[in-house]
């Protein structure tokens, strides 16, 4: 069942609509911490080799620390999400800039399985977490009107996008010029970038756009949410879409290596899912306010199924990792606009960053068993192969489970402030 997002008190004015001006500087600003945020860690998988060369901790203890970096990306989300929903977002992403920056600073002390995981599985994933996807959503969505809200969603997460984009040469890069100590030193300095950068979102919104007065609690509006299966969808599909993510973020440049490619390819296919990506992203926040975002969802999820069939009947040359790479980014992260539209439509924005975050926590438990299964298939069977066929299932699954969401009719403009 469907529930309306509570009613606006009887007698209390809406809010007067912000000129566009005053949007833009809040949009920039979250795009930027997203770019810094996202781009770091989802260039880690970089690191593997070189890491594992210089400690000897072995690939499956460093693929279980990444593992556990996705995650306590996705479980801190909602904890900071509630922080922020109730607070204001200004203690969750400044303290988590500062967590990013030290487990980044520290995991070149690692010697071990346990204090690489505390390093990079926790303080690196719990910081990155704080200035991720629901706090930021949350943090502008509340201060834009609905006409602008999808498409506000797609450019910030295209931030994310081109952070990759960004990041993924830029670390390999500093590992071939300096070393991965050295690179990861610098990596935790450019993290410190999202302090000044989150200035601008450190207030919280004094009346969620949409309305001025909501009546139901956060207890009440998880219980809510708990209740409505088309929830659970949203968090079934995401589950996928984090499997999906972890595995060729952290065992992509492995693939690489396998069919006897050098690591340059690694880089430049990560940073291609991220330039095209941000194409992705922002066709996905345009798409949504003209398609139910459920279409949007099923389609995404059932071109990474067929991508994933092609790319194991081609022949394994850079030009096919270049084109695997395209395909795959034009949905790699555009998913996240349809997903938070759709849990903002749901059950309005109050709540939005921890209702956000907990989708979140059931995207990072999928990247959890991405991460971690990629690297025990390596040691059990020399490749990923099984990985692919499940990899290819999943996706499949993820489309069709998005079908059954009861998602609103599209209204005409002048009622688009309305469920």
């Amino acid at each position: 069942m469907s529930h309306p997002t509570p009613p606006v008190s009887a007698g209390i004015p809406a809010p007067s609509r912000p000129p566009a001006s005053s949007y833009w500087p809040l949009i920039l600003a979250a795009s930027a911490v997203l770019m810094v945020t996202v781009g770091v860690r989802l260039s880690l998988g970089l690191y593997v080799s070189p890491m594992n060369t210089a400690t000897g901790i072995g690939i499956a203890g460093i693929s279980f620390a990444l593992a556990v970096s996705q995650f306590v990306w996705g479980a801190s989300q909602p904890i900071f999400g509630a922080v922020a929903d109730r607070y204001g977002p200004a203690g969750s992403l400044f303290g988590g800039a500062l967590l990013m920056a030290l487990g980044l600073a520290l995991t070149p002390f690692a010697t071990s399985e346990f204090t690489l995981t505390l390093c990079l599985g926790i303080m690196v994933a719990a910081g990155a977490g704080a200035g991720s996807f629901s706090i930021l959503l949350g943090a502008v969505s509340q201060r834009l009107p609905a006409d602008k809200r999808a498409f506000a969603s797609g450019f910030i997460n295209a931030g994310g996008s081109f952070g990759q984009f960004v990041f993924a040469p830029l670390s390999q890069f500093m590992i071939g010029a300096y070393g991965w100590m050295t690179a990861l030193f610098g990596l935790a300095a450019m993290t410190l970038l999202t302090l000044p950068l989150s200035w601008p979102l450190r207030h919280k919104a004094e009346h969620p756009a949409g309305g001025a007065a909501v009546s139901v609690g956060m207890g009440e509006q998880l219980r809510i949410a708990f209740k409505d299966r088309s929830y659970w969808c949203l968090h079934a599909g995401f589950f996928t879409c984090g499997f999906h993510i972890a595995f060729l973020v952290t065992h992509l440049p492995g693939a690489v290596d396998l069919c006897g490619l050098p690591a340059s390819v690694s880089a430049t296919s990560l940073a291609l899912i991220g330039l095209a990506n941000i194409v992705g992203s922002i066709s996905a926040g345009i798409l949504g306010q003209r398609y139910r975002m459920k279409w949007l969802l099923f389609w995404m999820y059932g071109s990474r199924a067929v991508l994933v069939g092609l790319y194991l009947v081609a022949p394994k040359t850079d030009l096919t990792f270049y084109a695997f790479s395209i395909g795959l980014g034009l949905t790699w992260l555009a998913t996240v606009p349809p997903t938070a539209g759709l849990v903002g439509k749901l059950f309005g924005l109050r709540y939005l960053g921890t209702l956000f975050g907990l989708t979140l926590l059931s995207h990072q438990t999928g990247a959890f068993f991405g991460a971690w299964l990629g690297g025990l298939a390596l040691v059990e069977f020399g490749n990923y192969d099984w990985m692919w066929y499940a990899d290819i299932a999943l996706a499949a699954a993820a489309a069709l489970v998005n079908l059954p969401i009861r998602e609103a009719p599209l209204r005409p403009a002048a009622a688009c402030g309305a469920r």
